[in-house]
């Protein structure tokens, strides 16, 4: 799946009924609308749609970019589609539109790791129709503009897009917030309680962009993993820890969600080899590569506990028949 180039951000609010155009407008009425588009022929491309500025920081009026916001009647497509009964879906997954990290079966793997929200999974399968809202600095440019300004903040972008889907969760018939970057489904209140948190303490609402997953091996029993998705969406890298039982993993959890936001805060400081403490009060072991353990594909640190268990050789390698 591409990495942000015509978009780059992309969320969703899943509805049980299509949304008009006209509640859409009302709804984002603060938001300053720029103008109402019909949308395309193909649903998979743009529904009927809104225009929203987008500033990037720094306010050069010359690189802004716009949201998108469009209605479509039709439930998520959870799948790739086939490139030859299906082209026109199996393009737009191409070109980033349901997403720039997003990933068929993305939201099946929300729903089943929806673990803070115990009504989130079933009111997503309640859905029919779903809103999309994505960022793009590609309106209006000419051919020899950068795709992403030079002064792009992922963070800023992703509070104002966050903004916008939460005003979208109080029409009628909304049911969920949808990142399918970052795997994650959240209520108004969800949303309401993490950005009340970061305006207290200024931490990053990492939660209602990036999901951490615990996945169970049977083939590799008593063997699991945990991992992060979604931190492609502040460009950086996801992380995978691999354990044995007997591991909290409430630590494990925590673990992950602080080493990814200090890459992110820090650079790609850690490197192939490092060591660093982390649950159990030992040291583990970072692993940069390639293919991970469970779909999206994309590049990973995987750590590894330097407990003296010997990790079995599907774990330590690349993730081929894990996903």
């Amino acid at each position: 799946m591409p990495h942000k180039g015509l978009f780059t951000q992309g969320v969703a609010v899943l509805f049980d009924r299509a949304v008009e155009l006209d509640a859409l407008a009302n709804a984002l009425a603060r938001f300053q609308v720029q103008n109402q588009r019909s949308g395309s022929e193909s649903w998979e491309i743009s529904g009927p749609s809104l225009l929203l500025p987008l500033a990037p920081a720094g306010g050069d009026a010359a690189k802004k970019g716009a949201v998108a916001v469009d209605t479509v009647a039709q439930p998520w497509p959870d799948h790739m589609g086939d490139p030859k009964d299906e082209s026109t879906l199996f393009g737009a997954w191409s070109m980033g539109h349901f997403g720039p990290g997003a990933y068929p079966g993305g939201l099946q793997r929300a729903t089943q790791q929806c673990w803070h929200w115990q009504q989130g999974p079933a009111l997503a399968q309640l859905h029919t129709a779903f809103v999309r809202i994505r960022t793009s600095y590609a309106f209006g440019a000419k051919d020899d503009d950068p795709v992403i300004p030079e002064n792009y903040d992922a963070v800023a972008e992703l509070m104002h897009v966050t903004a916008v889907a939460r005003a979208i969760l109080n029409l009628p018939g909304a049911l969920c917030y949808f990142n399918p970057n970052g795997e994650t489904l959240h209520s108004a209140e969800t949303i309401d309680e993490k950005l009340a948190v970061h305006r207290q303490t200024s931490t990053l609402p990492q939660q209602l962009w990036c999901n951490v997953r615990l996945i169970r091996l049977g083939d590799c029993q008593p063997w699991m993993f945990m991992d992060t998705v979604g931190m492609s969406q502040l460009d950086a890298i996801d992380h995978e820890a691999v354990f044995c039982e007997g591991y909290d993993l409430s630590d494990v959890s925590s673990f992950l969600r602080n080493v990814a936001n200090y890459v992110f805060q820090r650079g790609q400081v850690i490197k192939d080899g490092d060591t660093i403490n982390g649950p159990g009060e030992i040291s583990w072991q970072a692993c940069q590569y390639s293919d991970p353990l469970y779909d999206p594909p994309r590049d990973v640190l995987r750590w590894l506990p330097c407990d003296g268990s010997e990790v079995p050789p599907a774990l330590i390698g690349g993730g081929d028949g894990l996903h």
